[in-house]
């Protein structure tokens, strides 16, 4: 009894959760969902383990339980651990005010976590110089000097301009952020996936409105837990701003804003950008939470993952590292989205041809586990089938693994098939999938000039999969901005893995909608 009253006086740690008790209603989806996530949070708070104390109000009060409410909250505790991959293994249990108070020990023995960030926002307004002091510690010029460290095409250098998608890693070893001294050295990156207690890695895409296809490749196509939307001080916000942010919402992702530049103009200013945002997350129904001190960070983290219309706002520097300490920090306490261990799937972002290698498909797998050596499928080819190949080796930022788990980014090497046969959306699977011609979606239109009828061919986004469909037919016969509808699609040159449920985005020129998946019709 005594251990009891000390976890309560000392409270909810980064690993101790205290819960009355759970019921069925507790496995209903969403809810499930977010509890498993909160368990895995835990877990890795504690290094592994998780202490969960049952009878217990959120307060603290000792409350004690009957012993049929005690029973079944183990078992919902046993399916939470089960779906991430951990276990229970120790239970106490006391009797007090004639009821049952519990103390559950959780432990993983994998403990390690790792959250993908996407970057957004508008050209020159700071993303890659801000990924590029976070993952070093170092301070900009004001010009832009650690964006290189992502920039690495030579016209990128050149014109100070991203022109595709790239990958940062920064790691966590005791609660600290370990900064990289050379981020160009491949040695570094793998050192850090091999020892760091949490990896963080960012997917920095590209601001420059002609290049929004490679943004919406990089949103949509990676396993993004949080979406980083960056607005420059001097700038505020843009309408590539607004569009990034619409990005976002409509892929369902928590957002987190960074005001940065903020040495380059006036404290008046910079309030009245934060009071920009806070109005343009308003309008789209989000809750701005200014973080303005460390104090503000645990709740921020607390709030982002239980309620994803939480946005936080936070103030940052490059030139002077304002903000970075609180950035370092939320990164560090943001939970994994939960992700369901279903089999294993991984789109296809990137196709390398490797010497000494041969055919190497990278991108982050969406969900299940690969193994290194094992057989599986890749496809759909151009009459649909999906073809046996080998998973020669399997390298994370440099490191190589012999397995990856649902958000990791990888690079695998595939024998078995030849890199011309292979394009972009391609899938790697467990089992050999059904291609699609043809589906039914709901649809949502934010920008048309005229009206939208049958044989409307815009592209359409969803995870890296970029192809032009044909609008075959429309409820209602047509669709104008701001409308509503269930529309049937066509792929236009290619077969393609896609599934009831899943979101996208369509656009032709600047025409624009999203939608999500309803119905498969071959």
């Amino acid at each position: 009894m005594e251990k009891i009253l000390q976890l309560v006086r000392k409270g909810e740690g980064e690993n101790v959760e205290f819960k009355e008790f759970l019921t069925p209603y507790h496995l209903r989806e969403g809810r499930f969902r977010q509890l498993a996530c909160q368990m895995n949070h835990r877990i890795i708070m504690g290094k592994g383990k998780a202490i969960y104390v049952v009878g217990v109000s959120d307060s603290g009060e000792i409350k004690g339980i009957d012993e049929r409410r005690f029973e079944e909250t183990i078992s919902i505790l046993k399916e939470l651990s089960n779906e991430i991959g951990a276990e229970i293994s120790s239970v106490e249990q006391y009797e007090v005010n004639r009821g049952v108070v519990g103390i559950i020990e959780i432990r993983k023995l994998n403990a390690k976590e790792h959250i993908l960030i996407g970057t957004a926002g508008h050209v020159d307004h700071g993303k890659s110089t801000l990924v590029g002091c976070l993952i070093t510690g170092k301070r900009d010029d004001g010009d832009g000097a650690t964006r290189i460290y992502l920039d690495v095409l030579k016209h990128e250098i050149e014109r100070g301009l991203s022109a595709d998608v790239s990958f940062a890693v920064l790691g966590y070893r005791n609660g600290r952020a370990v900064k990289l001294k050379n981020p160009m050295s491949k040695n570094e990156k793998a050192w850090i996936v091999e020892n760091a207690e949490k990896i963080v890695s960012f997917v920095d895409t590209v601001g420059h409105e002609p290049w929004l296809r490679t943004t919406i490749r990089g949103l949509l196509g990676q396993k993004i837990d949080y979406g980083l939307l960056v607005v420059a001080a001097n700038d505020g916000v843009m309408r590539t701003t607004r569009e990034h942010l619409g990005i976002l919402l409509a892929m369902d992702l928590p957002v987190i804003v960074a005001i940065t530049k903020i040495d380059m103009v006036d404290e008046k200013r910079v309030e009245e950008v934060v009071e920009q945002v806070a109005r343009t997350l308003k309008s789209v129904g989000r809750i701005p939470f200014q973080i303005r001190n460390s104090l503000d960070v645990s709740k921020a983290a607390k709030l982002l993952a239980e309620n994803r219309l939480v946005v936080p706002i936070i103030k940052t520097s490059a030139v002077t590292l304002a903000g970075y300490d609180v950035l370092e920090e939320l990164f560090f306490r943001l939970p994994k989205r939960y992700v369901a261990d279903e089999g294993f799937l991984m789109y296809i972002d990137r196709i390398y041809r490797v010497t000494g290698v041969g055919t190497v498909v990278s991108g982050s797998v969406k969900s299940g586990e690969i193994r290194e050596g094992e057989e599986i499928y890749i496809g759909p080819f151009q009459d649909g089938s999906f073809r046996k190949v080998r998973a020669q080796s399997i390298e994370m930022h440099y490191y190589r693994v012999d397995r990856a788990r649902a958000g990791d980014i990888i690079g695998v090497a595939v024998k078995g098939v030849r890199f011309d046969e292979l394009r972009r959306g391609m899938v790697l699977s467990r089992e050999p999938l059904d291609a699609v011609w043809e589906f039914e979606a709901d649809v949502y239109v934010f920008t048309h000039p005229t009206l939208i009828k049958r044989g409307y061919e815009p592209v359409l986004h969803v995870e890296t999969i970029a192809e032009t469909v044909t609008f075959e037919d429309i409820e209602g016969e047509y669709l104008k901005a701001g409308d509503r509808g269930r529309v049937t699609m066509r792929f236009k040159y290619h077969p393609q893995y896609v599934y009831e449920g899943q979101k996208f985005i369509f656009r032709e020129g600047r025409s624009k909608g999203m939608g999500e998946i309803k119905k498969i019709l071959d």
